[in-house]
């Protein structure tokens, strides 16, 4: 069995990336999202939930990255080797103001170079959730909410959670 330091560093574009510790809101807000998922998720038998770090290899000493929360359909499953080896079908960051433009424009652009079918960006400060899918090649905006409002997947099917709910 294979075992190894926890590790937080990350390779975007070749380059080595280590990212600090998440904060405690950041944790709470990881805990939240991913819980109504996992719960909604395992209800539909749709495929599983996983949680930072775990490392999402999409090219090996390219671009390997940990988002916050990623999910995988059950047709997809294998991609989970251990590390997930491939594209998942979708991930969110949650946005520090230390990675602000890494999350919403570096890893933006790898994400849609990859088509990962769904992202999420989840912004603390401003209670902001915004999802993106994928149209042909681009990124386009599928949900944005602030404060307010019912988030609601392309991805995932029939999910619905209170924005409310998200950021409590």
């Amino acid at each position: 069995m294979e075992t190894r330091d926890f590790d937080l560093t990350e390779i975007i574009n070749g380059e080595e990336i280590m990212g600090p510790s998440p904060f405690d809101r950041h944790q709470d807000i990881v805990f939240n999202i991913a819980d109504v998922i996992r719960r909604h998720v395992r209800a539909n038998n749709l495929g599983k939930v996983y949680l930072s770090p775990l490392d999402v290899i999409f090219e090996e000493g390219i671009n390997r990255f940990q988002p916050d929360i990623l999910f995988i359909r059950k047709e997809n499953m294998s991609i989970v080797q251990g590390w997930i080896r491939g594209v998942p079908d979708m991930v969110c960051e949650i946005i520090s103001p230390l990675s602000y433009e890494r999350d919403t424009e570096v890893k933006k652009a790898i994400y849609e170079k990859y088509r990962v079918p769904e992202y999420w960006i989840v912004m603390p400060e401003l209670q902001e959730v915004q999802i993106f899918t994928i149209e042909g090649d681009k990124y386009k905006l599928h949900f944005f909410a602030a404060f307010e409002g019912v988030v609601t997947s392309k991805v995932i099917e029939g999910l619905q959670a209170a924005v409310h709910d998200i950021f409590y």
